[in-house]
């Protein structure tokens, strides 16, 4: 059983608990708001409100953490069509760090109806309802992507939250997120925090176009991307020009793509 006790909740700006991670020497989530991360990062600028209306939505977060970016995607997707059918691939370096959120009941102030869905993931990796099929990898996420890829899963939404650049760069590479792009359908939408331009010209070199999500709670910008297999040349050529996909995603500005 995982030392669960080797994390201490720390209190953020929204009222949410995140963990400051030993090994990392970094915050799970941003301080400003661990819980409206989640969804300002994460579920709106994938545009699970609109995806939701598919009968079956498939989603791979990366670094899955607490929990908090796959328990704002369940409120936000059942909440537009109670009747989606949910798929989730996690992956998770540290099985204990989801257990530790359960254990120290950091979903208690987030009014989440699915505590017992994410207590089974995180304490026995797999969830199997008439709604939902979720899966927990557990290990380094650049061989459990693999597995990923072997399994043909096509996420409509990919998640990708390591800790930062600096700290994890393994996660951060082209051929790392190449990987990512081999696993995101057609129509999908791959979100981030980081503005980083490594991160943001590795998403180009894995063929994705990209636009900037706006800050939440900081000065810098996330990213989101877009894939573009099945565009048109001239689209092809534009890569950055593409969006906005939606209200809450820009396209790049002048300043940001002499930045890359």
């Amino acid at each position: 059983m995982p030392d669960l006790e080797n994390f201490t909740p720390k209190v953020t700006a929204d009222g949410s608990f995140t963990f400051v991670s030993q090994e990392f020497g970094e915050s799970f989530h941003s301080h400003y708001g661990a819980k409206q991360e989640s969804f300002f990062k994460f579920v709106e600028p994938t545009q699970l409100t609109t995806a939701a209306q598919k009968p079956v939505l498939r989603l791979l977060d990366v670094c899955y953490g607490l929990g908090y970016n796959t328990a704002a995607a369940l409120q936000t997707i059942w909440a537009v069509n109670p009747s989606c059918k949910i798929e989730i691939i996690g992956l998770e370096l540290n099985s204990a760090v989801p257990q530790a959120a359960i254990a120290h009941h950091l979903f208690d102030n987030w009014n989440c109806n699915y505590i017992e869905i994410l207590s089974q993931l995180a304490f026995e990796n797999q969830v199997q309802t008439a709604s939902l099929k979720a899966e927990l990898l557990i290990g380094d996420a650049r061989k459990t992507i693999a597995l990923v890829g072997e399994s043909d899963f096509s996420a409509d939404a990919i998640f990708l939250d390591p800790f930062s650049p600096p700290q994890c760069p393994q996660l951060w590479t082209v051929e790392f997120i190449k990987q990512l792009s081999l696993c995101l359908h057609q129509d999908g939408l791959l979100a981030t925090y980081s503005c980083a331009a490594a991160v943001r010209t590795a998403l180009l070199s894995a063929g994705l176009a990209i636009g900037s999500t706006p800050p939440v709670g900081r000065r810098s910008p996330g990213t989101v991307a877009a894939n573009i297999r099945g565009w048109g040349a001239g689209e092809q050529g534009s890569r950055g020009e593409k969006f906005p996909l939606c209200a809450s995603s820009s396209p790049l500005s002048q300043a940001e793509k002499e930045h890359l």
